[in-house]
């Protein structure tokens, strides 16, 4: 049976240039779905322009996807910024109306899939799971939707394929219960005093797994995070390391830490 074509949305940054020739790249190798468009969605800046036409991407402007920038999210505090971080959630979340085809893998932009990705099987959707997760996650999931989380694992693993209709009726559930634009609702159902207070990832799965889980199959993740650059790991590291992990993620997480002026 011929896997259906995808879309792949990838939210970035300027910092992310660093990672992201090896994410695309490894997305294009380790698929097994046809591509469609590979969409990147990002500040409008030269750089990031350059990159997409090098790379055969689909640039999309962060500012035109939703009625809300990332100056309208405020979420912070003294010592923590994490507004641009529950932006790109978001722009992943209106990935239905930017991408055209039936599904679209979303991935973050400092995660290589290093083994074959098939997302689709025995019509079924696989998704990928881990042991942890963060507590407040849950909590806003039950003021968003109304009810508890019913998986027993996370589903916040760096990557995800979304199918288009299923997105789109969850976020109409959300305006229905809220009355609301759906990102209204996200940010009125946040504790944003806690830093780690919603998850994208989280709030698609355990919806899908409430109201549709005869269609998932759930996997292993097998994710490891490296705290170096993508270009310093050798093919042979990286064959060694797919020996035993599916993907790597090379996180920089300084950007989230606020500096006192």
């Amino acid at each position: 049976m011929s896997l259906p074509t995808i879309d792949v949305l990838i939210p970035a940054i300027e910092k992310d240039l660093a990672t992201l020739p090896y994410v695309i790249d490894a997305v294009r190798a380790q698929v097994k779905h046809p591509i469609g468009r590979i969409l990147i969605v990002a500040p409008k800046q030269q750089r990031i322009l350059d990159f997409c036409q090098t790379k055969g991407c689909t640039f999309i402007n962060e500012n035109s996807v939703l009625p809300l920038t990332k100056k309208d999210i405020h979420y912070r505090s003294r010592t923590w910024e994490r507004s641009g971080w529950l932006f790109q959630q978001l722009l992943k979340l209106n990935g239905d109306k930017l991408c055209t085809a039936d599904y679209f893998l979303v991935i973050d932009a400092d995660t290589v899939l290093i083994a074959p990705h098939r997302f689709r099987a025995k019509g079924k959707t696989l998704f990928y799971s881990r042991n942890w997760s963060q507590p407040q996650y849950f909590v806003t999931y039950r003021k968003l939707m109304g009810r508890k989380v019913a998986a027993k694992s996370s589903f916040v693993t760096h990557y995800m394929l979304f199918e288009r209709t299923k997105l789109a009726r969850m976020k109409k559930e959300i305006e229905a219960k809220h009355h609301m634009p759906w990102y209204s609702a996200i940010l009125h159902s946040m504790d944003r005093s806690k830093q780690f207070a919603f998850s994208e990832f989280e709030t698609y799965g355990n919806y899908l797994y409430s109201t549709d889980r005869s269609g998932m199959a759930i996997r292993k993740a097998l994710n490891k995070g490296l705290h170096m650059n993508a270009g310093q790991l050798s093919k042979a590291q990286r064959n060694k390391l797919a020996e035993k992990y599916r993907s790597l993620s090379f996180h920089k997480r300084k950007g989230y830490v606020r500096t006192p002026k």
